[in-house]
């Protein structure tokens, strides 16, 4: 067990980087034993938050094995894996899909479309394609690994989200309601996603206390762990009804992530989503219109107008019109979301 499965990424860094130095001054750079290393300190640069610094690495790693190894060796398609990820958590979404779409078509012809490797590229791979890959993920994995394994549920999951986001709320709800049940089976009645799913959100807010609490003793009050911790306890706090305290919360987040991320970044765009959604309920339409606004300009411009997350925000504002009383600006966003659903179904 490392530090970093241990969560202590401050103590794995301290390592990663004084073996990195050992291996680069015993073995060279271009030593696979010292691109491991590499590799290894950013993944820890990754979980602290430093996406520029694992980018950093990762594209250096991602080089020296292309030219080593070549284009379809295994650990060149891994450290190509690595940099899209990163790459989408720096918001670069285009330079993410270009490297998902070569992760993907070298592993599919290097390993067949059921090697876990290739369904994991096939989960990566975003927006356009994301239903019809999660279906594709779904199938392979429930006949892999069974219909109990977790990672066929994260897979129904994921696709009970993509339901959701098309508006499908109906298939959406059934794929729910299968996850329930199972993980209910598999992880307890206990667990935090079982308790939020079956609506006992006292106890789920119990659990995401202390989750936050020691994200927060552990690694730091600016950490995305830590700040994705916080949005969980804001959306409990909110299904419970205490819109204020959600509110606080969706506040400290939106202001880290703004500062860590960038006011462009998708997490910090979810958070003003969920902080515009709060002020809604608590009837402070104007202040939920000014950040929908801001959520839908940077979304259209970053995602396009057929993304879900674009149409789910457009949908959104078109609410907040109408309690705003501006029936005229509601019902012409009605006609593009309309417009724009259509075309990308």
């Amino acid at each position: 067990m490392t530090y970093r499965h241990l969560g202590e990424y401050q103590k794995a860094k301290v390592l990663d980087v004084l073996v990195l130095e050992r291996c680069t001054q015993l073995l060279g750079l271009d030593h696979p034993d010292t691109l491991m290393a590499m590799g290894n300190l950013a993944a820890t640069h990754s979980k602290l938050g430093d996406f520029a610094k694992a980018k950093e690495l990762e594209v250096t790693v991602l080089e020296k094995r292309t030219k080593l190894l070549g284009e379809d060796h295994p650990d060149t398609l891994m450290a190509m894996g690595n940099l899209a990820v990163t790459q989408s958590k720096l918001g670069d979404f285009e330079k993410a899909k270009e490297l998902e779409v070569t992760v993907l078509e070298n592993r599919t012809k290097l390993l067949g479309e059921d090697h876990p490797d290739t369904l994991m590229a096939m989960g990566n791979l975003d927006f356009e394609k994301a239903k019809e890959l999660k279906v594709t993920v779904l199938k392979k994995r429930t006949t892999l690994l069974g219909q109990d394994h977790p990672d066929t549920l994260m897979a129904m999951g994921n696709l009970a989200s993509s339901h959701s986001e098309l508006r499908e709320f109906g298939k959406a709800k059934e794929l729910e309601i299968t996850v329930v049940e199972k993980r209910t089976k598999l992880l307890g009645r206990d667990h935090p996603k079982t308790l939020d799913a079956l609506g006992d959100f006292e106890k789920a807010k119990e659990l995401e206390v202390t989750v936050l609490e020691k994200r927060t003793k552990l690694l730091g009050e600016d950490h995305p762990d830590t700040l994705m911790a916080m949005g969980n306890l804001a959306v409990t706090q909110s299904k419970l009804g205490d819109f204020e305290q959600a509110k606080q919360l969706e506040v400290t987040v939106l202001e880290k992530r703004t500062k860590l991320l960038g006011r462009d970044h998708p997490q910090t765009l979810r958070g003003m989503g969920n902080l515009a959604t709060t002020c809604f309920k608590l009837g402070d339409f104007e202040q939920a219109k000014q950040l929908e606004v801001t959520v839908l300009e940077k979304r259209r411009k970053v995602l396009g107008d057929q993304h879900p997350d674009t149409i789910l925000t457009m949908r959104n504002l078109i609410s907040t019109y109408r309690a705003l009383d501006k029936l005229t600006e509601a019902a012409e966003l009605e006609r593009l979301a309309d417009s724009e659903q259509i075309q990308m179904s």
